[in-house]
């Protein structure tokens, strides 16, 4: 597999900036004046208390949702508003709360769909399946393989991904993901009703992700155990607002961060 393409910036560097965020729905305020920035090739934690925002900044980042104030800078350009599927071509994958699969393909066609953006031949050609096309999609085919191979799952290949149990799906969505190539990784909860076994599993495909390809990732996760261990650093949201942003250590040793957490400060 292939280490993502795009524009050249050290590892260290700021991949992606947020500048005083804000966004709301009506009179309800999802976020409010969130700073934080995610640096290439880290893995970047968003934490908080439900309805803290998590996954508002996830939507806004990918283009989901257009905050009404701020500023966001993504490989050294300020971005406009931007569709998912703009999004998505920059550099921009996504994995969800709920698995977002399509249930009656198979694991492989499931991430042979995350291809798509890199094909390149017309519809009329893709039809035919001939020619270029067929050329084309051989190319693709082959790097799908190399994804089924680093997830460990040959074996479910040809399976119909609603007859597959929750964690395996939850690592084809994943696979999805990663056919993109993507340079920033978002991963919303991917442990969430997962078992022990299959936390450390996904645990360490996310390390191995980051290790082997250095694609950065910025992951929510409500297992603190899990933000603790995988995390370079983890920004904190309560209420829509960052309360704290730092080393796993630091974050955790924040008065703030315990009162939000043990409902103290509200």
């Amino acid at each position: 597999m292939r280490a993502p393409s795009g524009q050249e910036i050290a590892a260290g560097d700021v991949l992606l900036s947020l500048e005083n965020v804000s966004l709301a729905f009506g009179g309800v305020k999802a976020l409010s004046d969130v700073s934080f920035d995610i640096r290439k090739s880290e893995i970047r934690a968003i934490i908080g208390p439900n309805g803290a925002g998590k996954t508002s900044m996830l939507n806004v980042i990918n283009g989901f949702y257009q905050p009404q104030l701020g500023r966001i800078t993504f490989k050294g350009k300020a971005r406009a508003k931007m569709r998912p599927d703009e999004a998505a071509r920059g550099g921009i994958a996504r994995t969800f709360q709920n698995v977002a699969l399509f249930k009656g393909m198979s694991a492989l066609d499931n991430i042979m769909a995350g291809r798509s953006l890199k094909m390149h031949r017309g519809f009329f050609w893709q039809l035919l399946r001939h020619g270029p096309a067929m050329k084309e999609e051989v190319e693709h085919r082959l790097f799908v393989e190399e994804i089924i191979e680093f997830l460990h799952i040959q074996h479910i290949r040809k399976v119909q991904v609603g007859r597959l149990p929750y964690g395996l799906q939850k690592r084809v969505e994943l696979g999805r993901a990663l056919a993109m190539e993507p340079d920033l990784l978002l991963l919303d909860e991917p442990m969430a009703g997962m078992n022990l076994e299959e936390k450390e599993d996904m645990s360490r495909f996310v390390l191995d992700v980051n290790d082997h390809f250095g694609t950065t990732i910025a992951l929510i996760e409500h297992d603190m155990g899990v933000v603790m261990d995988l995390s370079d650093r983890v920004v904190v949201l309560d209420y829509g607002r960052k309360i704290a942003d730092g080393t796993p250590d630091v974050v955790k040793a924040d008065q703030a961060v315990i009162d939000a957490y043990l409902g103290v400060a509200h």
